[in-house]
């Protein structure tokens, strides 16, 4: 079982989107999945089809230790209709702002998720965590639960300049918090190969970084991009479209490496 955090201080860079569609992707490759959503925004939890303002139980639950993961976790509505992209969801809601606060006095707070998280190792192959963008005590307790950070992010400049935050940041919890973290890999997404300047960055993360870029490009796609307000992703949406075959892709390429990590 293999837990990984998708995590990139920068904004806006696509990383609910890799979440919930590689989510999808790893399930439609037979892969038993759980995502954990830490953003109170909750918008991979409403992406999957789950209403937050409905939930009774959520991560917030988990994280105060007042709920376990089994008692909180949900299954995406497709997986009863017999679609094969269904996977399970540890949903979050305005309620998780406010456990950054109740979370500063409480015993180990940074590893609580990881605790949590070990009760239903033997249910899953993979749990991805979609962290906030700033580094908080919710990012923290994804980073330190994790196995490695997946890494999405677009071939931009100033993209460079918030991946090297997010090293120094994974480098600071490896050191210090969990020694099994780093980071498994790059994606490169909302890709335009008409664009000459992502081009050219997407040749410098790969003389840079090597192996750790996937191989594995998402283009940028109008079906990805409206799949959300479906609560839906892109592989239940639209399964045809080339941003959903990609994440299909991208799935069956960790799926191979995963082994190896």
């Amino acid at each position: 079982m293999k837990i990984f955090c998708v995590a990139n201080q920068k904004g806006g860079v696509g990383k609910t989107t890799t979440t919930i569609n590689l989510a999808a992707g790893l399930a439609a490759v037979g892969q038993r999945v759980l995502l954990v959503d830490l953003d109170p925004q909750g918008n991979a939890t409403m992406g999957s089809g789950i209403d937050k303002r409905t939930l009774e139980l959520s991560v917030y639950d988990v994280l105060l230790a007042s709920a376990t993961v089994a008692e909180c976790r949900a299954s995406t509505p497709w997986a009863e209709q017999g679609k094969t992209a269904g996977y399970d969801v540890l949903g979050a809601n305005r309620e998780l702002a406010g456990a950054e606060i109740e979370l500063v006095n409480l015993d180990q707070r940074e590893l609580r998720l990881r605790h949590a998280l070990q009760a239903v190792a033997q249910d899953y192959d993979f749990i991805l965590i979609d962290c906030p963008p700033s580094l908080s005590l919710l990012t923290l307790n994804g980073l330190c639960a994790a196995h490695g950070v997946l890494v999405p992010m677009q071939c931009e400049y100033f993209a460079l300049e918030g991946l090297s935050d997010l090293v120094n940041s994974i480098k600071q919890v490896h050191a210090n918090l969990n020694r099994d973290l780093k980071i498994i890999g790059l994606l490169r997404v909302m890709y335009d190969p008409r664009i000459t300047l992502q081009q050219q960055v997407s040749e410098q993360l790969k003389a840079h970084f090597g192996d750790k870029v996937f191989n594995t490009i998402i283009p940028r796609n109008v079906r990805l991009a409206e799949a959300p307000s479906y609560g839906k992703p892109g592989l239940v949406f639209d399964p045809s479209a080339k941003g959903s075959q990609a994440f299909l892709g991208f799935a069956q390429e960790l799926v191979e490496r995963a082994p190896t990590m």
